[in-house]
């Protein structure tokens, strides 16, 4: 009975632990509602007024970049502009072709009269932070527009962001990423499902009730004063954009989060290509929870509600790892359940749990409406969109783990870059990119043995009990097994 009691233990933990981020999801939703009611009537500079306008550097962080460097260069150039007040940094830690590449290509567009520099570096230390901060000590501009190589920011992007800094205490103005090839797969498809829900609901229900958000690390304009005070970039963590937009908020400065500002950008097509984003991301969330919790708690200028937020908000990558821990356990619990007759009002409060599966897809629904609008097409396109969406991020459960895991336990890794591939259209082809990874993981093969476990679990319905069976989870363990599968069979058949 103790194996029992220990299992009962985790598995109701990492239930109430996604219940409570479930109900943070349903209080952004409210907070996301109630700030489309509201007009942005704030200041602005008035750009028409030479002597308001003030200087941008446009940094460009970028490293082996080989197939959108000419379509990053070409858009950057467009950018409109006074010339007198801009200037662009393309921060290049290549070490393949595109170095000399790049090079030439910037030569051309200085010949046209941009101040546009090629910044390059001995060594990768501290990765794109460390770039990113060398870049800085020579920068003219009082802000700071940072996008990494596969943003198409549009031509008037400057002209839509830059006049929020007439508020003194605004450090940042983020705006929201589009997706040029969001119709490309159905991996192109989950990837910007999940990012229009952090984009919509997740940013505008922290920003319009001050609650800490996070610079997303592309598109998106600093003042260079914020960056300083806030102890400038670091490269300790792997997502140094949410490090020092936690570090800026703490020292009280303002993010402005524009939703109605779009930039286009490159979702990565291939498994592997998410798989090293993914893990990046996660590993980076638990970094800086591990750096940062303890000082949101501490701080004195924050109220109990921000707090909060912000703890759940660091804690996001975690998420990933009690999913899998409530996915590994319920086929054990499935057959306690039958075997332990007088646990059936625990079994029965615990019922109350699928509420927060409830709750996220209350909160997606209003996210997916505000992209594609409303109405009974819709609204049955969304169903499905939604429960592929949570299929297939419950299969990238076990590598996410790992990442946060690693994160949690301090386990230090290289940044890897996410590869660009420049496709737009099922047209284009990725087979020949050079910076698709050849080798396949050992944990594909795990998740190639728990797509099998889940399967179990859908069998061990129909052979549980005397009553016929009990099927309460079959549909978990039923998305379980084709979010697994498909990350399985999709990271066999795009190696190469």
């Amino acid at each position: 009975m103790l194996l029992e009691f220990i299992i009962i233990t985790i598995y109701t933990i990492a239930l109430l632990i996604i219940f409570a981020y479930s109900l943070s999801q349903l209080n952004l939703l409210f907070n996301y509602l109630r700030a489309q009611r509201k007009k942005d009537n704030v200041p602005k500079f008035d750009l028409s007024d030479p002597n308001q306008i003030p200087y941008v550097t446009i940094q460009l962080p970028v490293y082996n970049e080989l197939y959108v460097m000419e379509r990053l260069l070409d858009n950057i150039a467009l950018l409109e502009y006074p010339s007198d007040k801009l200037e662009i940094q393309v921060l290049d830690d290549s070490t393949d072709e595109s170095l000399q590449s790049t090079k030439e290509h910037i030569e051309r567009l200085q010949k046209t009269g941009l101040d546009i520099k090629h910044i390059t570096r001995k060594d990768r230390s501290g990765f794109k932070a460390g770039a990113l901060k060398e870049g800085l000590v020579d920068a003219k501009g009082e802000f700071i527009a940072i996008f990494d190589a596969d943003f198409l920011p549009e031509s008037n992007w400057l002209k839509r962001t830059v006049p929020y800094f007439i508020d003194r205490n605004i450090g940042v103005v983020q705006t929201r990423w589009g997706h040029i090839n969001r119709d490309y797969s159905l991996l192109t498809k989950v990837q910007a499902f999940a990012l229009d829900a952090h984009f919509t609901l997740e940013q505008v229900g922290r920003n319009s009730r001050g609650h800490f958000i996070n610079f997303n690390g592309t598109a998106g304009l600093w003042r260079k004063q914020c960056i300083l005070d806030a102890g400038n970039w670091e490269g300790d963590t792997l997502t140094e954009d949410l490090d020092l937009s936690y570090r800026a908020q703490l020292k009280n400065w303002k993010f402005k989060y524009l939703e109605d500002v779009e930039t286009p950008a490159e979702l990565p097509v291939v498994i592997s290509a998410a798989r090293s984003q993914q893990f990046r991301w996660n590993k980076g969330g638990a970094e800086n929870f591990q750096k940062m919790a303890s000082k949101v708690v501490k701080s004195k200028n924050m109220s109990t509600k921000t707090k909060f937020h912000g703890i759940l908000h660091l804690l996001n990558s975690t998420m990933f790892l009690n999913v899998l821990i409530v996915g590994l356990l319920s086929i054990p619990m499935l057959y306690i359940k039958n075997e332990y007759g007088h646990l059936k009002t625990y079994f029965v409060v615990m019922s109350f749990f699928v509420t927060s599966t409830i709750i996220f897809f209350i909160c997606y629904w209003y996210m997916f409406k505000s992209i594609y609008g409303g109405g009974f097409k819709q609204f049955i396109r969304y169903i499905g969109m939604f429960f592929t969406f949570f299929s297939i991020a419950m299969g990238f459960s076990l590598h996410n783990s790992i990442a946060v895991m690693e994160g949690h336990l301090g386990k230090r890794s290289d940044f890897i870059r996410t590869p660009k591939f420049n496709i737009n259209n099922l047209k284009d082809s990725w087979k020949d990119n050079k910076y698709i990874k050849k080798n396949i993981s050992f944990n594909v093969i795990i998740e190639g043995i728990l797509m099998l476990y889940f399967a179990f679990g859908m069998y061990s319905a129909f052979i549980v009990g005397d009553q016929g069976g009990d099927f309460g989870l079959f549909p978990f363990h039923f998305m379980l097994f084709i979010g697994f599968g498909f990350v399985f069979f999709k990271s066999l058949t795009s190696k190469a």
